[in-house]
């Protein structure tokens, strides 16, 4: 009789003793180190599970394996998911170069001439940047790179101090130190939009003090997670009277005339808008690009770094609203 399996993402393991010991080469299963890495990335043990084919029973049977053998935790709960102890990071590190190898060997199988990218890189973007930016980059690496899995994760939120669950995130505003290598990737610009049909229902702003007499949409305020969105920072004592958590229903209640937008000028230009008040409102706001350390040597995450990259430089245009 089979003893009963653990509920998915439950403790993988009894944590092992934490001090460090000789560790006999002979005991590790390599093929162990690949569950530790889809951890790794995707922060869940459900995700991993789905990224190699098994049931999470088998990711959480096998990092258990790979602990007991190390004697070491390797991965801790955390509020966002499953996330590397020190130690997990440096195993990790070692299995990256592991999994690099398997792929050459692949290669030199199928008489490829050049190395072709394979695993998953995920990636964690906002709304609308994800989607409009990010999406592209991910199509272009994919292009070159048809063994790679790219998984995009939209959501605008603040960096975390603890992260999990991506191998490469997108955020609005700086970035908090500590876990993650970051780098500042762009700026884009934040506007005042509205329709024709708003416009001749309810009159055009002439000035900021006119916007109290109109209804703003924005994000909703108790719900934000980013602080360089905060509306009082930008137009002081204003009040969307239309707000949501989407950008993409910002910009369609814009559209349908529900008020004026504060919206990205990349999303706003796509549409019939007009600006409103552009020498009064030019919101500047920076796009931090983070990569949790054990990621930064990845080739994979390397080359949708690169791309993104060039995809913001070749459309800075659109970001600026120049």
């Amino acid at each position: 009789m089979h003893p009963p399996s653990r509920p998915a993402d439950e403790n993988p393991a009894p944590r092992p003793e934490t001090g460090r010991g000789t560790v006999d080469p002979r005991r590790l299963r390599a093929d162990d180190l690949r569950y530790l890495l889809a951890v790794a990335r995707t922060g869940r043990l459900v995700a991993a599970a789905d990224t190699l084919g098994v049931d999470h029973t088998t990711v959480s049977r096998r990092i258990a394996a790979l602990e007991k053998s190390l004697g070491l935790r390797l991965m801790e709960r955390g509020t966002e998911g499953w996330a590397l102890t020190d130690t997990g990071k440096q195993v990790s590190e070692s299995a990256r170069a592991i999994e690099d190898a398997l792929a050459r060997v692949a290669d030199a199988v199928s008489g490829q001439g050049v190395r072709s990218l394979r695993g998953t890189v995920r990636v964690s973007a906002p709304d609308g940047f994800g989607t409009v930016f990010a999406a592209s980059a991910l199509v272009r690496v994919r292009r070159h790179h048809p063994g790679l899995q790219v998984e995009l994760i939209t959501a605008t939120r603040q960096l975390t101090l603890h992260p999990s669950g991506f191998d490469l995130a997108l955020a609005i505003g700086g970035s908090p130190g500590g876990r993650l290598v970051t780098e500042h990737l762009t700026d884009y610009a934040l506007g005042l939009y509205a329709s024709d049909e708003y416009l001749a229902r309810c009159g055009c702003p002439e000035t900021l003090a006119d916007l109290r007499d109109h209804a703003l949409i924005f994000y909703i305020e108790s719900m934000l997670q980013v602080g360089d969105l905060d509306i009082e920072r930008h137009l002081p004592g204003a009040t969307p009277a239309f707000s949501s958590t989407n950008v993409f229903a910002q910009l369609e209640a814009t559209r349908l005339g529900a008020g004026i937008g504060v919206l990205p000028a990349f999303l706003a230009r796509r549409e019939p808008l007009r600006r409103l008040l552009a020498d009064e409102v030019d919101i500047r706001l920076p796009i931090t690009l983070a990569m949790r350390r054990e990621a930064v040597t990845h080739p994979a995450v390397g080359a949708v770094r690169d791309a993104l990259r060039r995809e913001v430089a070749d459309r800075t245009a659109e970001l600026l609203a120049e």
